[in-house]
């Protein structure tokens, strides 16, 4: 009986919602391109994120719904935080800034209801959005200055002896954007959701006087992980606005 409650658990660990599984299998050139669980809840986001940008700013009233309310604050906030960074001039970039964020964003709180795969708590894709941003930023670098944008990486006012050093830890850093990048999206979402199936594992296991904690602590913890959520959409979408400015303004 032991043996087989130790088997039930380790097969329903906290890893498992994690996993990604094949919807349908597809193969295309030799290589696998099937269909999974990740790709749903990515089609399923930009549904909702469709759905609900033309269903709130379908009337377009000047006494606006909650709905709308709620969709010209998210353009608002993000069209200020992308003022703020890059200026008037940065303006042009602002669709794709706020692609990105409502995207995070609405994955993240998808990802919150139980059962449903959390698309953010894996590193490939938390990477191929980072990567992505990490490659317009230095394509736009390079198309707006050349090979002057080169010059971010020798900041100004530092004396030439110490360029021997300053300089390799700037290529450093800068080639190790989209890790840094990536790796914090994807190391919050993946523990907080960790912790919740852990704690829901003791709630299910326990007598019911034992389930009174692990339930109080889900529930606050669960509070904490829409503000993490959140904050972590915020967070990605403030840094890609860092490293528009240095391809744009190459403030240093």
């Amino acid at each position: 009986m032991a043996a087989e409650v130790a088997g039930e658990a380790a097969h329903h660990g906290p890893m498992e919602q994690f996993e990604i599984h094949r919807i349908f299998s597809l193969n295309l050139f030799g290589h696998d391109v099937s269909f999974t669980n990740s790709a749903l809840m990515m089609i399923v986001a930009l549904i909702v994120i469709s759905a609900f940008m033309v269903f709130a700013m379908r009337s377009r009233s000047l006494v606006p719904s909650r709905l709308q309310s709620l969709a010209e604050i998210t353009y608002e906030y993000v069209a200020g935080m992308v003022k703020e960074s890059l200026g008037e001039e940065g303006m042009k970039y602002f669709p794709w800034v706020f692609s990105i964020f409502i995207f995070i964003l609405v994955l993240n709180f998808v990802g919150l209801i139980p059962g449903v795969f959390t698309v953010t708590s894996h590193i490939i894709i938390t990477f191929a959005l980072a990567a992505m941003v990490w490659i317009t930023a230095t394509i736009i670098g390079f198309w707006k200055h050349g090979p002057g944008y080169l010059r971010l990486f020798v900041p100004h006012g530092v004396p030439f002896w110490l360029l021997i050093v300053i300089v390799p830890i700037e290529l450093i850093s800068y080639f190790i954007r989209p890790i840094s990048h990536s790796v914090r999206l994807f190391a919050n979402m993946m523990a907080g959701h960790t912790m919740l199936e852990v704690f829901a594992g003791f709630a299910v296991m326990l007598p019911w006087w034992g389930k009174i904690a692990p339930t109080g602590f889900m529930v606050a913890f669960t509070g904490l992980e829409v503000l993490v959520a959140f904050l972590q959409a915020l967070i990605f979408t403030v840094l890609t606005c860092i490293y528009l400015n240095d391809a744009v303004n190459m403030h240093h």
